[in-house]
């Protein structure tokens, strides 16, 4: 298997690496960034490596609030958000100073003349609310009162396009200069719900950019489950998403983030946001648009903001364990299992239904998503054959024929079951109501749940959902995770698994990303030439310089010195065509493979440079090539991203590697462990691993390319635009990589 040699790897490739300046992350945890560790520090592109958590407490409990363009007037706009905006700063116990220049009072309340008369208050305010639809003037105002926070409501910013975008900024510049922070523009009232204070546990923090698409969490809250915060971003003109992850995977009363993303305005500021709720063990689940094309124009018209490259974005999201779900019901369901749910005791999952077809149907859809369902041992299929009729199958699902559920054996099956070691979860499947065996089943399952530490989830397909098995038994239970659909279940389950898997062994890279260059960078920057295409003899030079294996190969201008050459490269050898203006040279017939005589060298080369006269392009010279034959072809690269910068690509190499499309992503910084986990994640790698009597290839010499190709994208993101190693070629194991051909171009 892929990394089966990763214990004894790590010494020989610190070694390795650190000749080029690398310095692989080590296995010891740190949270220096949360204990006091500068957050000011930079990586060696000048990125930063940690960020403080803004303190937003004064935001949600302020205990001044000032609203500009306050009105009491019937049948206006701002009439109905100032009593909002007054009911809720009297629950969260905050004054409240109107400000209009023609009131001495709203709603009874004095109403101050203008916006600088809010310095001459006796307390400082915390929260400015914004009810004017230009905002710049105001903020601008707002700069000598020392107001710590405010919110723009207005639209018309950068959804709009350039003209709008434009205005965006000149209220961003404003809002630096004031030294407040602000929310929006074109947000809207939902920071302001009220939220029910009767519920206990673990609450759910909700981020949207889009208001209404978080009513169907918000509405949880009449199932019983606690929200505690609820962020409508808007354009985000400067607090933004990132933001309030870091302020909500503070606060100790969070169990769960759940997000509505359109777009994000800073890749590395939303990396080290969630590379904070990692470290805090806070799950964050987010619906990110902008898989496909209509979907990222739509919400780029929305809020104005890139939705990147989906794979990136995902990539991203799956590197530091955050949880990306298509659907808002299955963003519901996810977060509330993940706020309220214990850590699990164990991986594996026993589905228990009252019938064979229905276990069997939900154990196939499980054991597709990739949940573990454990075969029980026989001592425990034994132990439920005393309540379970024997020619009934309980190794998992687990299938009691129906009746037992209804009496005193009910019972007696699900406390077996969750008293086996290897089972973290049980599901029960209810398809549809049949009362009153469905009756008791839920009250045991209810039951059972109060009674164990394991997570106990039932799904109620009914779809009229008025059953008081439903309604009262179920939904009334803090400790049952009751779900409506097989697959939000099995979405859920799934990411519940994974994230406490993910936490437990989670390592910041941040904590080990190098900060100074490498003695590699002085070498490299030498061959960089600016807006151009390196050919393919400077780019092996470059990855020379970060000790990347290239061919033994010469550079000629003549076909008496390319058969020189030949014989010190030693035959059979490749010829190829080498110029700053070359990218695919197989469709032009520039490359020649398998030459064995002088008379085949002398030949090829006069045949390349006739076509590159034929073709127009430029050469620095021909390529005489050691021919590498026998390995994996793989290719690894740099690429940028809009919103993450540069970024890392591994995946099957060759001239099939536009059509096979088989290619893992990461952000950098990583280590090792991502290194491996990309290779894991394409569909090719079984070749690896060594098919039809191939042996098993160097994967330890594959990932010491991915990490050295990250320390360049690291060092030189800000000079290389592009890097394309392909076909890399992964030799049999113990045997090292080959870069074989290599474009570079800079910026």
């Amino acid at each position: 298997m892929l990394g089966s040699t990763h214990g004894t790897l790590t010494t020989d490739l610190r070694a390795r690496v650190e000749a080029c300046g690398e310095t692989p992350r080590t296995a010891v945890h740190s949270t220096a960034a949360l204990s006091g560790e500068d957050p000011a520090a930079l990586d060696v592109s000048g990125r930063p490596l940690h960020s403080d958590a803004p303190d937003l407490d004064r935001f949600f409990r302020p205990e001044s609030v000032a609203v500009i363009g306050a009105s009491d007037a019937e049948g206006r706009p701002n009439t109905g958000i100032t009593r909002q905006l007054i009911a809720w700063a009297e629950r969260v116990g905050a004054r409240v100073h109107p400000v209009h220049p023609t009131r001495t009072s709203v709603f009874g309340l004095p109403c101050l003349s203008s916006v600088a008369d809010l310095a001459e208050l006796p307390e400082p305010v915390d929260l400015a609310v914004l009810l004017v639809a230009d905002p710049v003037p105001v903020i601008e105002e707002l700069a000598d009162t020392k107001v710590k926070f405010a919110v723009a409501f207005a639209s018309g910013f950068a959804e709009t396009g350039d003209t709008g975008a434009a205005a965006q900024a000149r209220l961003a510049a404003a809002v630096r200069r004031s030294g407040l922070r602000l929310l929006g523009p074109n947000t809207n009232l939902n920071a302001f719900q009220e939220f029910r204070e009767d519920l206990d546990g673990p609450a759910i923090a909700l981020i949207t950019q889009s208001g209404h698409q978080g009513r169907p969490v918000y509405t949880l809250q009449e199932l019983g489950i606690r929200l505690s915060h609820w962020a409508p971003t808007g354009n985000e003109a400067d607090l933004e998403t990132s933001d309030f992850i870091s302020y909500f995977a503070e606060q100790p009363e969070v169990g769960a983030i759940a997000c509505y993303v359109e777009g994000l305005k800073d890749g590395r500021s939303f990396l080290l946001a969630a590379d904070r709720a990692a470290r805090n063990g806070v799950p964050v689940v987010a619906v990110k648009v902008g898989r496909t094309e209509t979907g990222a124009r739509t919400a780029a018209s929305h809020t104005g903001k890139l939705t990147g490259a989906d794979t990136v974005v995902d990539a991203a999201m799956r590197q530091f364990g955050v949880i990306r779900v298509d659907g808002l019901d299955e963003l519901q369901d996810t977060a509330a299992l993940l706020a309220r749910a214990r850590a699990p005791r164990a991986d594996g999952v026993v589905v228990y239904s009252i019938s064979g077809g229905t276990g069997a149907h939900f154990s196939d859809l499980a054991t597709e998503a990739g949940l573990s369902l454990p075969t029980l041992s026989a001592a425990k299929q034994d132990e439920l054959h005393q309540w379970i009729p024997s020619y009934l199958n309980v190794a998992n699902p687990v299938d009691n024929g129906g009746h037992p559920v209804g009496d005193w054996r009910g019972r007696k099956i699900i406390d077996a079951i969750l008293a086996d070691p290897s089972v973290g979860v049980l599901i029960c499947p209810i398809t549809g109501p049949f009362p009153p065996m469905s009756d008791r089943l839920a009250q045991d399952l209810v039951d059972a749940a109060e009674a164990t530490d394991k997570l106990i989830c039932v799904i109620w397909g009914s779809p009229v959902g008025t059953e008081e098995a439903y309604r009262t038994t179920l939904l009334g239970s803090s400790k049952v995770a009751t779900f409506r659909t097989f697959g939000n279940c099995i979405t859920a389950v799934r990411a519940y698994l994974g994230h406490h898997r993910f936490t437990a062994s989670y390592r910041s890279p941040f904590d080990e990303a190098p900060r100074t260059p490498s003695p590699s960078y002085r070498k490299a920057q030498a061959l960089m030439r600016p807006g151009q295409q390196l050919s393919e003899h400077a780019a092996k030079q470059l990855l020379r310089a970060y000790g990347i294996r290239v061919p033994r190969e010469q550079l000629v201008t003549s076909a008496a010195a390319a058969v020189r050459a030949a014989g010190l490269v030693g035959y059979p050898v490749v010829m190829k065509a080498s110029g700053p203006q070359l990218g695919h040279k197989t469709e032009l017939g520039l490359v020649k493979i398998g030459l064995t005589s002088a008379s085949q060298i002398r030949d090829a080369y006069r045949e390349l440079t006739d076509i590159a006269r034929y073709e127009n392009v430029p050469l620095d010279g021909i390529l005489v090539c050691q021919m590498v034959e026998r390995g994996v072809e793989m290719v690894v690269g740099v690429t940028r991203d809009d919103l993450f910068g540069p970024t890392v690509t591994v995946g099957l190499g060759g001239v099939l590697v536009e059509v096979l499309r088989d290619a893992a992503v990461r952000v950098p910084p990583f280590g090792e462990d991502q290194a491996r986990h990309m290779l894991t994640e394409l569909r090719g790698h079984p070749l690896l691993e060594g098919v039809r009597g191939a042996p098993p290839a160097d994967v330890d010499a594959l990932v010491e390319v991915i990490l050295r190709v990250q320390r360049m994208a690291l060092e030189l993101g800000d000079v290389l635009s592009e890097l394309d190693i392909n076909p890399l070629m992964v030799l049999p194991r113990g045997q090292g990589a080959v870069a074989l051909d290599a474009l570079a171009v800079c910026r």
